[in-house]
């Protein structure tokens, strides 16, 4: 008899009985996982989302439908949430599923996390430096037949083995206190996590007998631990809890036995049914090919908090390079041209490198003339830029006439569909497609060269060529072209323009339309779950993330929008009818600064302000953006009687000390901006949050190059009449709805949620109370201004006061 649904997923769930809501989404998604498509989901908090979507993987997997399980969110408490879940559901299996938690290469690498590389030089450069080095020092002195016929188990697989582990322990061992590499007495060792490995805090050089009798190059005898282990990982699933291992157990266990951690993490990953990690491993096109043996369409994909998913892909995608990098990638080649100019043999030896690499001299002088004149073209662009906007005063170190802001300079019109300013310069200056295209193909060269020839650079110019490249190749429709100035002041005395004491400069090279790239991610893959508590609507959603391209292209693609599962009587979900918070109507927040300057729009959100800020316990108030947030949060700070905290752009520090503040002690109240980190992926459980409110439509700044140019991109995508809609709409209100998420987050909990402003009544003129959530439509209610203190007061008569 053959089994049905729930008995093919209810051995997998972690817990002893799944949510109405939750046994839906399991069972969706195992039915359109073996169909090999895609499952939508919008589940509030409660709703169970990580172990549905892990109990569903774990029965595709287990049925033979799919070999893994990968996960993707952009926030480390999910990811956190996703490796507990799995072990709960691995402690009732008799065979757990095995799980790995991935993390950047900055965090595992020993030297980098105590400090022992050079300050002027980055973890992931000085690592990738010293992997080319150690491959060098451990290939195989056989012949190419030798090789061939020597295999190794690799990663699960087997694997032609270019390397001799033979010469790759001899340099662990040479690393080792004791070996052939130490000449001191006492040995400073190297700790990280907890852990003392087995080798120096000083970076070690390759001994003479493998450089021709001369002091070898830097290598890392972590690296080389691992080639001495065929590839292989000292470290198993059996170190983490249940099977699953992190970075905790992973880190210092491969640290200790002397294995690059990073390695050790890759080896388990290939061989693991779960695999957790960030949006970067599966989006990032620098960061995938650690994940890009075991993508396939045996691979079944959880993506989490999918409203960022747009949004973060976006960025990812998009690519710069800035003023002073591509002045190292024209050093690069110059540095090169210098050698060969020193004498005639110099000359000989630099054109037979490149010969061995199908690359002419000549082609490295177009490549430094090329970027040379770039970086003409570059600083002019900009002083032409600043004199249009700020006047010439400073070109004299007059800055304070520049804005302390980043400023973005689109190099063609973000309405229009048109050729870049760059790209038309180059042509004019006879710098065709076929040069742009070669910059990379002749950068790969140089760098092999400048190494072959021991020349002291850490070069670029591959890079930058393949920036530039595509700079050439993108169209013009779904990529801006931009000169960006990063606010970053510097002392006057350490720059050559003076605009440079301002800003770091770079070229962008700005992606519109992340869809098509999602579409063909999912495409490669088996299918999946996306998944968020704000992902309504579900249509637009599937537009602007390419699901409706699998659509059409008959992959199956499901949709779910589930309720908030706790009590209604808990909560007050209120809509408060104001007139539209506009920067038009409510005019600048700097020239409003007294009741007495207000006009009636302010004074009508004032109003607003201060009965959501005296309701009893913890109030969060979001305002569209910190301009406003600084005017509200001064003003209740003369208003109501308890304390007030203002939450500003700052460092991650500074954030968690504010939210610290807010967290601990009798009731505050708490401004920020809705697009802030304090509205979503923060936890205000318990008794953390008892009332939030949510000031206006949070839209970015729609006056933006980029914003407008997303608009274009979009309309010709989808159509005129919905591009302000997908663009910008519904990203804001998917932001409002997180932030009045944060209220209620368990099931005895209790609290007021409020959502302010005319445009989020039904009918009104704009209105996005059709982006709200069917749940959330049928739950709010509509009142003006002045029932807004009755309706708290009676509220909190029903339900106790929380202070």
């Amino acid at each position: 008899m053959a089994e049905t649904p729930g008995e093919r997923w209810d051995r997998y769930f972690g817990f002893e009985q799944p949510y109405a809501n939750q046994r839906d989404a399991i069972e969706a998604a195992i039915e359109v996982g073996s169909e090999r498509g895609y499952l939508a989901m919008e589940g509030p908090c409660g709703t169970g989302k990580t172990m549905a979507a892990l109990t569903a993987g774990a029965a595709l997997v287990r049925d033979g439908d799919y070999e893994n399980v990968v996960v993707v969110t952009p926030v480390k408490q999910q990811r956190t949430q996703f490796v507990e879940d799995l072990r709960a559901m691995n402690a009732g299996l008799d065979e757990p599923l095995t799980g790995v938690a991935l993390v950047g290469k900055r965090d595992l690498c020993p030297y980098g996390r105590e400090g022992v590389f050079p300050d002027d030089v980055g973890v992931h450069d000085r690592c990738e430096d010293l992997r080319e080095n150690t491959a060098g020092l451990v290939e195989s002195e056989g012949t190419g037949d030798d090789m061939a016929a020597t295999t190794a188990a690799v990663g699960g697989e087997t694997e032609d083995v270019w390397w001799d582990p033979q010469r790759a322990s001899d340099l662990v061992k040479h690393a080792r206190p004791g070996g052939t590499g130490q000449r001191q007495i006492t040995i400073d060792t190297l700790e990280t996590a907890g852990a003392e490995t087995p080798y120096p805090r000083t970076q070690q050089s390759a001994p003479e007998s493998m450089s021709d009798g001369e002091e070898g190059p830097l290598y890392c005898p972590f690296e080389a631990d691992w080639y001495a282990r065929n590839k292989g990982s000292p470290v198993g699933f059996e170190a983490g809890e249940n099977h699953v291992v992190t970075a905790t157990e992973y880190l210092p266990a491969a640290a200790e036995r002397g294995t690059c951690p990073h390695r050790a993490m890759g080896v388990l990953l290939e061989s693991a049914e779960v695999i957790v990690g960030n949006y970067n491993h599966l989006f990032d096109p620098g960061s995938r090919p650690l994940l890009e043996s075991v993508l396939g369409e045996e691979t079944f994909l959880v993506v989490d908090e999918a409203h960022r998913l747009e949004e973060r892909v976006r960025d990812l995608l998009s690519n710069r390079v800035g003023r002073q990098t591509l002045k190292r990638a024209r050093n690069d080649f110059a540095q090169l041209l210098t050698r060969a100019r020193q004498s005639g043999d110099h000359r000989q030896q630099v054109e037979d490198e490149l010969a061995s690499h199908d690359v002419p001299l000549r082609a490295v002088e177009q490549a430094r003339d090329f970027y040379d004149d770039l970086l003409g073209w570059f600083d002019d662009r900009i002083a032409t830029y600043l004199d249009a906007e700020f006047g010439r005063e400073w070109r004299t170190g007059q800055l304070d006439v520049l804005p302390d802001h980043d400023i973005e300079v689109p190099l063609r019109d973000p309405e229009a569909v048109e050729r870049d300013e760059l790209t038309a310069w180059a042509e004019s200056a006879g710098y065709t497609g076929d040069l742009w295209r070669s910059l990379s193909t002749v950068g790969v060269a140089v760098e092999q060269v400048i190494d072959e020839l021991g020349l002291a650079r850490t070069p670029v110019c591959t890079a930058v060529g393949a920036v530039m490249s595509q700079w050439w190749e993108c169209d013009h429709a779904t990529y801006l072209r931009e000169v960006e100035l990063e606010y970053a002041p510097k002392d006057k005395r350490s720059v050559s323009e003076p605009w440079e004491a301002q800003y770091t400069a770079g070229l962008v090279l700005f992606e519109c339309m992340p869809g098509e790239t999602l579409q063909e991610i999912f495409d490669g893959l088996g299918g999946g779950i996306l998944m968020s508590a704000t992902l309504e609507p579900l249509d637009v959603f599937a537009e602007v993330a390419g699901l409706e391209s699998l659509r059409a292209a008959n992959r199956p693609v499901v949709e779910r929008t589930y309720t908030l599962p706790f009590p209604e009587s808990n909560r007050a979900s209120l809509l408060v009818d104001t007139t539209p918070f506009t920067a038009r109507n409510r005019g600048d927040p700097d020239e409003n600064a007294s009741p007495e300057t207000w006009n009636r729009t302010r004074d009508e959100y004032a109003q607003v302000l201060r009965a959501l800020a005296r309701s009893p316990g913890n109030v969060l108030l979001a305002m569209p953006n910190y301009r406003e947030a600084a005017w509200a949060e001064g003003y209740l700070s003369e208003v109501v009687e308890k304390p007030t905290l203002l939450d500003e752009s700052s460092s991650n520090e500074e954030t968690e000390a504010l939210k610290q503040r807010f967290f601990d002690g009798d009731g505050k109240v708490l401004v920020t901006s809705t697009r802030g980190t304090l509205t979503e992926g923060v936890d205000y459980d318990g008794d953390k949050l008892h009332c939030c409110g949510v000031f206006g439509i949070p839209l970015v700044n729609i006056g933006s190059p980029r914003v407008t140019a997303v608009r274009r991109a979009y309309a010709d995508a989808f159509g005129e009449d919905q591009a302000f809609e997908y663009a910008l709409t519904v990203p804001a209100v998917r932001r409002a709805r997180q932030t009045i998420g944060r209220v209620i987050r368990g099931t005895d909990e209790v609290g007021i949620r409020a959502l302010v402003g005319q445009r989020y009544v039904d009918d009104a003129r704009h209105s996005v109370f059709p982006y709200l959530s069917t749940g959330e439509q049928a739950e709010f209610v509509r009142l003006t201004p002045e029932f807004l203190d009755g309706q708290i007061h009676q509220f909190w008569d029903e339900h106790g006061n929380p202070e």
